[in-house]
This record gives structure tokens, sequence and C-alpha cells, in this order.
């Protein structure tokens, strides 16, 4: 049950999302542009630094604030685009909130959170995937300066953004007892001299890019080094859980949508007399979707409150993240079996929801990673990886 203050928060987000209707997003989809009057609107009402400290110009709330902020922003016409276009300011750079010296957190929070400045997440590879420890870019470092050299993708924003967290190894891996010992995390200036940023044509979401970085000798200053050369791994290792849990938010904000657009057609419809609502092979699905939605959304909420309350959640937060991608999907497909072939129609939107919703079954890891991770973990199960 949420507290008078949780609920006004959703209420207060909700006004910000709402205003911003069907056409809107369907608009934005359709000329791959990004979202800058929603995104604007969101750091307008202060939204952008729910998470971040107060002492910088943020809110100073938890992580399940956030959730319920996230899923409130992909429970209206924009779902996951919405959610994406200001996803990395929530939470992404809390490496930064940790590790950063209270120079860095002055210098690279504030405009963050009044949106005069856009971020971008450089971590996966196209060699490594999600094996962190395998990442081939370098940064070789020339007194105060070091020089990045190497490729990422799947960078979302990277077309808008004007600074990008990046990480890349400055020892090379037979040097360290472990692969992630010898890699070094930075905020750095998005230079596009020094690199070139390829957009990724995907199924959908295309109104917030994704991107291939091509980076040769991007140069940072050891002053936007984030923590200790040879620790990026341990500074990201911090925002993982965080990043689920609000993936699995998200999920369920974009599941939700889309079963509120089927349960309203299945009211409307009628077939041989009757509305299609009534036959139970459409009332079934749909409340098998409500019913899972409703309990992943559980899962997320109990992952943020043991992540507030400093408890490990890596269990919950892995789980959340699943349970969520999978309802969440199968309310999307759902949906559109319910329109039938309008449901296949751009201008109801189903179609837009069901291309979207496979990011949070992908992303950040994958729904067979994470049951490796529960058995190995929860279970003791042997790694089988």
């Amino acid at each position: 049950m949420l507290t008078p203050d949780q609920e006004e928060l959703v209420a207060a987000v909700g006004r910000i999302a709402d205003r911003f209707d069907a056409a809107y997003w369907r608009d934005k989809d359709a000329t791959a542009e990004f979202p800058h009057e929603f995104a604007g609107a969101m750091a307008e009402g202060g939204w952008l630094g729910i998470a971040m400290p107060e002492e910088v110009g943020g809110a100073g709330l938890g992580v399940t604030e956030a959730a319920l902020m996230m899923e409130r922003v992909a429970h209206s016409p924009g779902a996951m685009a919405a959610a994406s276009s200001i996803h990395i300011n929530i939470f992404g750079l809390h490496p930064v909130v940790v590790f950063g010296t209270p120079e860095q957190r002055q210098r690279f929070l504030p405009p963050l959170i009044a949106g005069e400045e856009r971020g971008c997440f450089g971590v996966t590879e196209p060699d490594s995937g999600l094996d962190t420890g395998r990442l081939k870019t370098r940064a070789e470092r020339d007194g105060d300066i070091y020089r990045i050299s190497g490729r990422k993708i799947w960078t979302s924003t990277a077309q808008e953004a004007d600074r990008v967290l990046i990480i890349a190894r400055t020892s090379p891996m037979e040097a360290r007892a472990k692969p992630t010992d010898g890699l070094t995390l930075f905020y750095a200036p998005l230079d596009r001299s020094k690199v070139e940023v390829r957009a990724i044509d995907k199924m959908g979401r295309h109104a917030v890019d994704s991107n291939m970085l091509f980076i040769d000798g991007l140069e940072v200053s050891v002053e936007d080094r984030i923590g200790e050369e040879g620790q990026g791994f341990r500074c990201l290792l911090h925002g993982l859980n965080p990043e689920r849990i609000l993936i699995a938010a998200e999920a369920i904000g974009v599941g939700r949508q889309a079963l509120e657009a089927a349960t309203a057609y299945a009211k409307e419809r009628e077939v041989f007399g009757r509305p299609i609502g009534q036959n139970q092979a459409i009332q079934h699905p749909l409340a098998e979707c409500w019913m899972a939605l409703e309990a992943a959304w559980l899962m997320v909420l109990k992952a943020a409150a043991l992540y507030d309350s400093g408890a490990p959640c890596g269990a919950e937060a892995n789980s959340a993240k699943y349970l969520a991608g999978e309802a969440a999907f199968r309310a999307c497909e759902r949906a559109v079996m319910t329109l039938g072939g309008m449901g296949y129609a751009a201008e109801y939107d189903v179609e837009r929801y069901f291309r979207e919703v496979l990011i949070t079954r992908i992303a950040p890891v994958s729904p067979e990673l994470i049951k490796c991770f529960i058995a190995e973990r929860v279970l003791g199960l042997p790694r089988s990886y």
C-alpha cells in the first residue's frame, strides 16, 4: 500500500505523462524524433532528479519512489519510449553519486537534473555482450589525460547526449587476477570529432535512438574519471540492482497500458451481436495478464524496499526484472490478439507497445542469465557458464 506522499507522486507524474497523447508518440515513433517536449516537461517538473541527492538539486528519494515514477511514465501513451527518454537521468549516474568526488557531483549532476545536459551509457561491446570482463575498449593514460579507443554498442540517446558514462580497460586482462579488475569508469565529454555515433535501425522505440560508437582517441581528463583506476566494474556493480528494478517497473507500466487498451476494445467491439469481452476466450487471457502483472509488481516493490533499506536484493531485483518482462510481454501480445486485425494497425497503438516491450525481456540482462543467477546464488547449484 502506498503512502499519501507516494500516491501524490504517482498522480503528479501522471499529470505530466498524460499530457502527451497517443498521437504525439505515434508521430515520434514514425519520424524517429527524440521526444524533447516530454523530456523537457519532466525536467521542468523536477522529476529527473528524483533519486539524486538534495545537495545537487535532486529530491533525495529512494528506488521505491523512482520505480513508482517510472511505472507511471510507462503506464501512459508514451510507454517504453517515454521511459527510455529519461531513464539514464533517474539512476544511470548512480556511480557518480556514490564514487564521484564532491566536485564531480556538483559539476555533473545539476545540469542533468535540470535537463540542460543529457548523458548516455557506454558499457556493452559488440564482441563481449554480457561478459563485461572481456571488454576491449582501452584507455591509455598520458599525464592528466586518458585517450580512449574502441567500440560500444546499444548506447541509447547518444544522438542527443553531451556526455557518456563509459567503461574502458586501463590494464591488460592478463595483468590482473580477475579480468574485471583492470576496468576504469569515466564520465566523458562526447566529442564527436573523436567518436562516430552510428544509429542502429531497430524494431521499435524509434523515438529514442540506439547506437554503435566508434571511438578513436577520445581525450578524457583524469578529473572526469569516476572512482579509482581499475575499479570501474566495482563502481558499475552498485547500479545493477536499481537498474533491474527500474526496468521491471517500466515493463509493468507498458503491460498495464496494453492491458487497458485491450480491455477497452473488448468492451466495445461487437461480433455476432455481443461484445467480444463477453467471451471467455477473450476474458480468461486478459484476467491472467492482470494477475501476472500484479504479482510481478509486488516483486518490484519488494526488491525496491530491500534496496532502500540497505539489505541484499540481488535475487529479488533479478526476479522482478524477469517476472515483469515476461508478464508485460504476454500482456502486450494478448492486447494485439484481442484487437485482432486492428491490433496490427498503428492507430490503435498496441503494436507499438508490443514492439517496445521486448526491450524489457532482452535488456539489461537476458531471462536465461537471470535463471542461471537464481539457480546458482539462491538454490546453490553449480555455475553453468
